[in-house]
């Protein structure tokens, strides 16, 4: 610790023998700090809070139908592109600050002042922001500032409206799009309909098929049901008699009941009679081309043909008996078919066979129909795959556009929404407060840089006394001298300093202090002043 001070005080003792140096640097550096700071024009700082209103009403009532962009994030992006270089071109037009502009160079200039010195700033997540500028007139700072809060509120409104301008075009352009190609799928699908309208079994080819086989074995079962009918009613109708035999008097009757003259013809009636039915019941469930339909009114036509027949025969055959009565002048003889009666049994065996005959042609028709049916869906079985998968690719294909279309259409309304909910203030821009100059300027704070001057110059003039002592070294000791030399000191001589050496010597610092604290009050004083200037304005 001792040979620390001993060396400092060396040091500063070296340092003394420079002090008018250092005096002399304090003085010229202080003078020429305090016309600097004292000239450094004085600017003047404008500025204005903006708040952005992002929790609007409208966002949770209308969530769901509309598209909600993060407005907050929205808001936060344009804080920070807000002072770019087309936005400040725009800005200098609008405070008319390229008035004095003459050159690119000077605009370009302009342009890079105003991009470093323009500051918008955020206090954090209450979308409050702060827009300051600084310039050495106050009514062009104002204007600045004024200029940029309108720049920054209608960026958020323009920015959001031509978003929603692009949207919209876009999403129309992607619906006339989907329109011609969803057209274009429905042509396609029309078209395999109409070229294989055709094909036997439809679309559903399994399906069909596995129906027709099932009507067909219907069929099948019925036509093997009503052809062992018929062949019963076949076997009994050969042990019975068509007919009754009676015996005729004179008077052309029987001994039983009176015979009525007429022709047989009471089966056919019966028959017709039932067919006519049957054709009835087929009209209910079929059309007129339906085969059994065709079938039994074919048969009606026969049974109507053999009944007047019949009729025919049995009319001659009572005018040739009248005939030869009248030649002879005898009675007319009795009618001979009239000497015989039709058995009832055999007449109803007769018409149950007949409907039975009836039922097995139609049935027959039927598994004709049925088989054909089938026949021609086997032998389309090859094409059936390819075209079900070619009408499932083609309806996999509509479908897709279908949907893709009707997601367009249904954004186009949520953009449609939203654009409307954007005008109606989703985020409202406030101007919390409007763009104010301070009244006094903000730089240079003088009453800060004096002081640091003084400071300095001391500092520069002590580093001056010290580098001048490290360049003339002194020794003001012989232990220094013995350490700097290695010889050791074998004695010194002192020096006796006279009355008037003395005097001088004091006359000396005496000045010197006079000189540091002549600067030092300098310095005071201009303080003082600058602090009555700042007050006073």
């Amino acid at each position: 610790m001792d040979e620390l001070l001993r060396m400092v005080l060396s040091y500063l003792r070296s340092m003394w023998s420079y002090r008018w140096a250092g005096l002399i640097v304090a003085w010229v550096i202080g003078l020429v700090g305090a016309v600097v700071v004292m000239k450094l024009p004085d600017k003047y700082e404008a500025s204005a809070k903006i708040y952005v209103d992002t929790q609007s009403l409208l966002r949770p009532l209308m969530s769901g139908l509309a598209i909600q962009p993060n407005i907050d994030q929205q808001i936060n992006m344009l804080s920070r592109t807000l002072i770019t270089r087309p936005n400040v071109e725009k800005l200098i037009r609008m405070s008319d600050m390229d008035i004095d502009v003459k050159t690119k160079k000077e605009r370009d200039e302009l342009i890079d002042t105003l991009i470093k010195d323009l500051k918008l700033s955020s206090s954090g997540r209450d979308n409050l922001y702060n827009v300051t500028y600084s310039n050495q007139r106050p009514e062009k700072a104002q204007k600045v500032v004024q200029s940029l809060v309108t720049l920054f509120v209608e960026s958020g409104l323009g920015g959001k409206r031509q978003d929603a301008d692009t949207a919209r075009k876009f999403i129309e352009e992607q619906i006339k799009s989907y329109e011609a190609k969803l057209l274009e799928a429905e042509n396609r699908v029309k078209e395999f309909r109409l070229k294989n309208l055709d094909r036997p079994g439809g679309n559903d080819y399994f399906g069909s098929l596995s129906a027709a086989q099932g009507q067909l074995k219907e069929a099948q079962l019925a036509l093997s049901e009503a052809t062992n009918s018929r062949d019963a009613l076949r076997r009994q109708i050969v042990g019975e008699e068509p007919t009754l035999a009676f015996d005729f008097g004179a008077t052309g009757q029987s001994s039983g009941e009176p015979g009525t003259p007429g022709p047989n013809t009471s089966d056919l009636d019966q028959r017709i009679a039932s067919m006519k039915n049957d054709v009835e019941a087929l009209l209910q469930r079929y059309t007129d081309a339906h085969p059994d339909v065709a079938t039994l009114r074919s048969r009606i036509s026969k049974a109507e043909a053999e009944r007047a027949e019949k009729v025919e025969q049995f009319n001659t055959a009572l005018a040739e008996q009248a005939k030869k009565a009248k030649s002879s002048g005898a009675q007319p003889a009795v009618n001979p078919l009239a000497s015989m009666s039709n058995n009832p049994v055999y007449q109803q065996l007769k018409v149950a066979l007949a409907e039975s005959e009836a039922q097995v042609a139609s049935l027959t028709a039927r598994v004709a129909e049925y088989s054909s049916r089938v026949g021609k869906m086997k032998d389309s079985a090859r094409l059936v795959p390819e075209l079900e998968a070619e009408f499932a690719q083609l309806n996999r294909d509509y479908d897709i556009q279908k949907d893709n279309y009707n997601q367009l259409v249904s954004r186009r309304e949520s953009a449609s929404i939203s654009e409307e909910m954007d005008a109606s203030g989703v985020a409202e821009f406030r101007l919390i407060e409007p763009p104010r100059v301070t009244p006094n300027a903000v730089w240079p704070n003088r009453l800060v840089l004096l002081p640091a001057v003084l400071g300095g110059a001391f500092a520069v003039a002590i580093a001056i006394c010290f580098l001048l002592s490290q360049l003339r070294p002194v020794f003001h000791d012989g232990r220094d001298l013995a350490e700097a030399t290695g010889v050791p000191v074998l004695g010194s001589v002192s020096m006796l300093l006279s009355d008037d050496f003395k005097r001088v010597e004091r006359r000396r610092q005496f000045t010197f202090l006079g000189g540091v604290g002549s600067l030092v009050a300098s310095y005071v004083a201009l303080l003082a002043f600058v602090a009555l200037a700042v007050r006073g304005a």
